[in-house]
Order: C-alpha cells, then structure tokens, then sequence
C-alpha cells in the first residue's frame, strides 16, 4: 500500500524534471558569423567573431529593451579623426550608431573607415545632449557653422565596446 502512494510523486517528480521545451528569442534566432569570417587587429579586450551577429540584428537583439550586451558585426562608417576614440556604424535602416571605448581605455585607427569591425559591448538607446553632438560633430573634423548648427538633442542609438576587431 505504501509504494502505491510513493508512486504518483514519483512520476510527479519525474516529470517536472524532464526538459521543457526551449523558447527562442530575437537574440538567439539571428545569424551569427562563424570565426573564421573575420580576422584582424583587436583593439581593447582580445576578441574573435565567434557569435558576433550582423548589424542587421541588433534592433531584433534590442527588442523593447533600453540596452543589451551584445556582439556585432559591420562596416565602420567614420572614425573621430582627433584621436580614434569613437567610430560610427549604419543601421540598414540608415541610422547612425556611435561606438564609443569603454573607460575610455583604448582607441582604434584613424583610418578604418569603410573596414568590417567587430565589435562586443553594450548597445543602449539614448538622448545625446547638444554639447555631446557639438563635441562629437567636431571631431570629426565638421565646419564651426555645422557644429554651431546642432541645436537639439538628439534620440540615438549607441554602443559601448570593452574590444573591437578590426578586419584585416
């Protein structure tokens, strides 16, 4: 009589252990890059392209989300021509992410722009204040008018990186 009762916890047991079926999400449906895809100088912490996900994925990886951690991959558009300490990247919606240096701890080179990077890091949406866009706008070498012409802040999409492959 007694191992009759014992019986139905078991299976109870038993059967909220097995393995519940897994549910994706937006971050882990988008295609990543295999290593081998892209290979270079890393600047910052040492990284590969091991699961770095396109550019493309990153509003999927966001979701409703303020920020996320993150690994991407894509072209650098423009780079701070003061010192390399930012870069930017297009969305394929057109918009335009800056990628800045954690702790601003390292740079990358001047000259990479148009080359695939690779990037790991924080990706966060964010109001970006005038003096920021003024700074930002002259550093990449705009004309006083241009910088005088940045009036409002501005909604952006950023990224905070601690490395960043450059592709050889």
């Amino acid at each position: 009589m007694r191992t009759l009762s014992v019986l139905p916890a078991a299976l109870l047991l038993l059967a909220a252990c097995q393995q519940q079926p897994k549910t994706e999400t937006a971050a882990t449906t988008a295609p990543t890059v295999k290593t081998t895809a892209v290979t270079g100088k890393t600047y910052g912490t040492a990284i590969t392209a091991e699961d770095a996900q396109p550019l493309s994925a990153l509003d999927a990886v966001l979701g409703t989300q303020d920020s996320a951690q993150v690994k991407l991959v894509g072209k650098a558009e423009a780079v701070c021509q003061a010192k390399g300490c930012w870069l930017t990247m297009k969305t394929p919606e057109g918009q335009e992410m800056r990628v800045r240096f954690k702790d601003y701890a390292f740079f990358v080179p001047k000259d990479i722009s148009g080359k695939t990077v690779v990037i790991n890091g924080w990706a966060h949406r964010e109001t970006v204040p005038v003096s920021d866009l003024q700074h930002y706008a002259q550093d990449a070498g705009k004309s006083d008018k241009e910088v005088a012409a940045i009036t409002q802040p501005q909604q952006q999409l950023n990224f905070e990186a601690d490395g960043v492959l450059v592709a050889d």
